[in-house]
């Protein structure tokens, strides 16, 4: 038994998807059902300025210029150390991504709903999915995800399909999940995930 289930009641739901899927909107919804969410990625970038352990091994692999003048990581440069650089990212997913799990573990001990989301971009790649009771993939069309990015981060088509091939694929990722809700304008999203706020609270379980 792993160390989150030995020391919670809380069922853990992680929440996933690719860039423009639509992950962070289902975590939104999850919110206005009253339930706890743990926004892993927005941690790890606070972390990045906050986390003194982080900084001394960042400065010690990258300099002091890793850091700007103010205290705050440089995101620009880093970026241009880990993109396309699979060594390098890496390197600094294994000084951020201990901690943020820390962080989580800290956090699930103060929440008492009967279950929580935990949304992360790269759930699966970086292992944490098996710390999960369940995992949630969010999925949508390629060309819909590039359209949604490419008019929220005001960048390219191409921009954002040099993105895209940097992550894993959808199919590779709904091997490992429990469920997959398409975000296809086809189906609506929100009796889905009513269905499974109430299959979560009343059994446990996503059927």
């Amino acid at each position: 038994m792993n160390l989150i289930k030995q020391n919670r009641m809380a069922i853990s739901v992680g929440v996933t998807g690719g860039i423009g899927s639509g992950k962070s909107m289902v975590s939104e919804i999850f919110k206005l059902f009253g339930v706890p969410v743990f926004e892993a990625d927005k941690e790890a970038k606070s972390l990045l300025n906050s986390n003194v352990d982080i900084r001394s091994k960042l400065t010690n692999l990258y300099g002091d210029d890793i850091y700007t003048p103010n205290g705050t990581v440089d995101r620009k440069k880093l970026a241009g150390i880990i993109f396309n650089n699979d060594i390098e990212l890496s390197k600094v997913n294994k000084i951020v991504h201990p901690v943020v799990r820390l962080e989580y573990l800290e956090w699930l001990k103060k929440q008492d709903h009967p279950y929580v989301i935990h949304e992360a971009a790269i759930l699966f790649e970086s292992g944490f999915y098996k710390m999960m009771d369940f995992t949630i993939l969010v999925s949508a069309p390629e060309e819909a995800r590039i359209q949604r990015v490419a008019k929220r981060d005001n960048v390219t088509f191409e921009q954002v399909r040099e993105r895209i091939v940097n992550q894993w694929s959808d199919e590779q990722k709904s091997e490992l999940a429990s469920l997959e809700i398409r975000n296809d304008n086809k189906k609506l999203i929100i009796p889905q995930l009513i269905k499974i706020d109430k299959q979560l609270k009343e059994n446990g379980k996503i059927w």
